[in-house]
C-alpha cells in the first residue's frame, strides 16, 4: 500500500470531515477542545486517519 492509496479498495481518491464531537483533554471539563480530522476513502469509506486539528489546545 503506498501512503496515497486505500489499504482495503486500493482507490486513490480521499475526502475529509469531521463530525460533532470534539475531543477534551482529560481532567479540564471546561476546555473547548479541538475537532477530529478524518481522512477518509471515497470509493470504499475506509478511514484512512484520524487526527486533531488544533493539538495545541492539549499543551500544558
Amino acid at each position: 500500500m503506498s501512503k496515497n492509496e486505500c489499504p482495503k479498495c486500493n482507490s486513490t481518491q480521499f475526502g475529509e470531515g469531521t463530525d460533532f464531537m470534539r475531543v477534551r483533554p482529560l481532567g479540564k471539563k471546561m476546555s473547548m477542545g479541538s475537532d477530529k480530522i478524518y481522512t477518509f476513502c471515497l470509493s470504499c469509506g475506509e478511514v484512512i486517519s484520524t487526527r486533531i486539528e488544533d493539538p495545541s489546545k492539549f499543551k500544558n
